[in-house]
């Protein structure tokens, strides 16, 4: 008679079905730490889904990263400039969009900027004086990359001249994750790499909430937005740094001095498409104040709020509104 209880205490756990909830992972990859928070109905389900994100990453990072001598950038790195180069479409379409956001930013995003990026070390503190970033400017000019789309060949019309996927690479591999996702049946869901983050819905029936954090102390919020579906991304002074005899250098490089951009400490741009809020939060840190703005507000989808050097938080005219 004792053991009926329990037999049926048993059938229920074992009947008993899985309960949805949010799943998540965090990785190292491409330089920073990459996270994806899922809903899924059972463990079962989202294991699999977020293997296959971060599968995701490294796919993308095995192509894009110039630390690797094997990859498909570092090979248009040693070829181009003597011959046109065969790219994949992935890769040539990455480029494409790059080319695009020097142009609209007029040449404030520029990916060439690796010719004189790959000088400095901000982990060990290194950075080139004078002479060498003036021998090396030259070689910084989106103009310098041609590309063919009717052969998806790139080419290089001066020697010494790099290209470099870091400003635009990480929002990219976010919006990849994410239609990945979706494709999938997922329907809420983040995606972040370092300061690009990408989010599909809402968080079951309320917004996600992301800060924006200060600059001098990240335990600090300077605001915080409510967002659904859509892509943000952050550039700040405080990500990749050094200082020196007062003077801060940091990784985001103006590509006309070769320096690192003075003006702001940070740039948080919003919109629907997370590669483009990627290049956008580079190209506003490098324009400046005034004519960052008036690029934001000229690309329509996208709002932005920055922090300037004076601490002063400005937001566009779209999330005034909002």
């Amino acid at each position: 008679m004792r053991c009926i209880p329990l037999c049926v205490f048993l059938l229920v756990l074992v009947t008993a079905p899985a309960r949805a909830e949010w799943y998540s992972e965090a990785r190292e990859k491409m330089g920073t730490k990459v996270e994806i928070q899922l809903w899924a109905g059972s463990e079962a389900a989202a294991r699999p889904l977020l293997a296959a994100g971060m599968a995701e990453f490294d796919r993308i990072e095995s192509w894009m990263s110039t630390y690797r001598e094997d990859s498909e950038i570092s090979r248009v790195n040693r070829l181009a400039a003597r011959e046109p180069v065969k790219a994949s479409a992935e890769l040539f379409g990455v480029v494409a969009k790059s080319l695009e956001l020097s142009a609209l930013s007029d040449g404030a995003f520029d990916i060439t900027f690796d010719s004189v990026g790959k000088l400095y070390d901000f982990r060990s503190g290194v950075r080139p004086d004078a002479d060498a970033i003036q021998q090396r400017l030259p070689d910084i000019n989106y103009r310098h990359v041609l590309l063919d789309p009717a052969a998806l060949t790139i080419r290089f019309t001066k020697e010494g001249t790099r290209i470099n996927l870091g400003g635009i690479g990480k929002g990219y591999s976010c919006e990849r994750v994410i239609e990945l996702l979706r494709k999938a049946g997922v329907t809420n869901a983040l995606v972040n790499a370092g300061g690009d983050t990408r989010l599909l819905g809402d968080r079951r029936g309320k917004p996600w909430v992301v800060g924006i954090r200060d600059p001098d102390d990240g335990q600090h919020w300077v605001t915080r937005l409510a967002l659904e579906d859509e892509a943000i991304s952050t550039s700040g002074d405080y990500e990749r740094y050094f200082d020196e005899d007062g003077v801060r250098y940091h990784h985001i490089l103006d590509p006309k001095s070769g320096k690192s951009a003075s003006g702001l400490r940070s740039v948080t741009v919003i919109g629907p498409d997370a590669t483009m809020t990627d290049g956008l939060s580079t190209s506003v840190f490098v324009l400046g104040p005034e004519r960052g703005l008036a690029l934001i507000e000229t690309t329509p989808g996208y709002a932005a709020v920055i922090i300037d050097a004076e601490h002063q938080v400005r937001f566009s005219k779209a999330l005034r509104s909002r």
